[in-house]
């Protein structure tokens, strides 16, 4: 039986799912104009490099500050790299096949070919783990949150969000789908398995707790266990490593850690909620070597935001994604629009961090970076 802890974050995802669909496309831009309180300024406040770019210094290029609260203004947390080719853990896989496994609905899927296989889900974690496996070149197509360089070409099967589209997916005639149930409508997964084509649903769960179960899932299914092991000790370990560099950095006793609140917003929908204990964004946080104040505040899951949750919290960062920040107008969007930030220690000295959509909450292969590049947006300076 799943754990409460795993239903609140399915939960989570689902919910963010439909908030993706009825709130996604961006509004007006000017997410990171500098501003705040005299001070250490943040490492970046100018946005990401393009695809495929080197797009920023990884944690051990940045020098530290001796009080994080110290650090005024936006910034985004950007990638060292948007190539996902450093996580391949075999240039040449040799699947093993045919092979039959019982996925996360009870269904037995017997999977004999995965010449062209599909990978999909909200967060883009399925996909990146295809890559990661060294099955890239057997990817026909991809979601709108598969967003790392070497799937930019791919033609996309989902519309309005992340709507499946079943003609789509029928003209690009997978051998194997990967999935879960954050994305859908379900009929059209049901279509597809009609249709012939052996669909294997994963654990919508992501967590940094689910990285390495949620691997193995994915390289079981397409016949590369033995890889999906090598990728999961590797990921472990670079995990491992990044959290250890970020606690060398951060803060250590409780009173001085970095009070951290992560909040949802889709703001052409009116859609603003504030993730807590329980929804992934949490161990995020503490990974990150802060303070999930949303759970301290006795938050589980996700919550709609209300002004008096955030002066309760009195967050000194306010993590957000940037598609989010976007559609609000940026920093000085969301201090209109929400008052009650500008009252707090983040509103106040303009501590806002955002990270692109497809990476901030992906839970997968691209984790250590992940870590990494927030540690450098929340502690670092240039």
């Amino acid at each position: 039986m799943a754990s409460t802890r795993s239903l609140r974050a399915v939960g989570v995802l689902v919910a963010l799912a439909v908030l993706a669909v009825s709130g996604c496309s961006a509004g007006a831009s000017g997410t990171n104009a500098a501003g705040g309180s005299a001070g250490a300024t943040a490492t970046s406040a100018t946005g990401c490099a393009p695809t495929g770019a080197t797009s920023a210094p990884a944690l051990a290029d940045v020098a530290p500050v001796a009080d994080p609260r110290s650090i005024s203004g936006p910034s985004t947390a950007c990638l060292s790299s948007d190539s996902i080719a450093d996580s391949i853990i075999d240039t040449d896989p040799q699947p093993v096949l045919p092979v039959t496994v019982t996925d996360n609905q009870g269904t037995e899927v017997t999977v004999s070919d995965v010449s062209r296989i599909l990978a999909l889900d909200m967060a883009g974690t399925l996909a990146a783990t295809v890559f990661s496996l060294g099955l890239g070149d057997n990817v026909v197509g991809r979601d709108t949150s598969t967003g790392f360089a070497e799937a930019a070409d791919l033609p996309e099967v989902t519309h309005s969000g992340h709507q499946l589209s079943a003609e789509a997916i029928l003209a690009l005639a997978p051998t194997v789908i990967i999935t879960d149930t954050s994305i859908g409508p379900w009929d059209v997964v049901l279509q597809m398995r009609q249709a012939g084509i052996p669909v294997v649903v994963v654990s919508p769960d992501r967590s940094l707790d689910s990285v390495g179960t949620l691997t193995q899932a994915v390289a079981d299914a397409l016949g590369v266990s033995a890889d999906g092991e090598a990728l999961v000790a590797q990921l472990t370990q670079q995990i491992e490593t990044t959290q250890a560099a970020i606690a060398a950095i951060a803060p250590a006793g409780h009173a001085d850690k970095l009070r951290i609140l992560f909040l949802y917003v889709r703001g052409n929908a009116g859609v603003y909620y504030i993730f807590g204990s329980e929804s992934g964004a949490d161990a995020l946080i503490t990974s990150l070597g802060g303070i999930d104040v949303a759970g301290e505040s006795g938050i589980v899951g996700m919550r709609p935001m209300t002004a008096e949750a955030l002066v309760e919290a009195a967050p000194d960062v306010v993590l957000v994604m940037t598609k989010g920040l976007e559609s609000v107008g940026g920093v000085d969007g969301l201090l209109e629009r929400v008052p009650a930030i500008a009252t707090t220690p983040a509103g106040q000295n303009r501590r806002i961090v955002d990270m692109a959509d497809d990476q901030i909450l992906s839970f997968g292969p691209r984790t250590p970076a992940v870590l990494d590049a927030l540690a450098v947006a929340l502690y670092g300076t240039r």
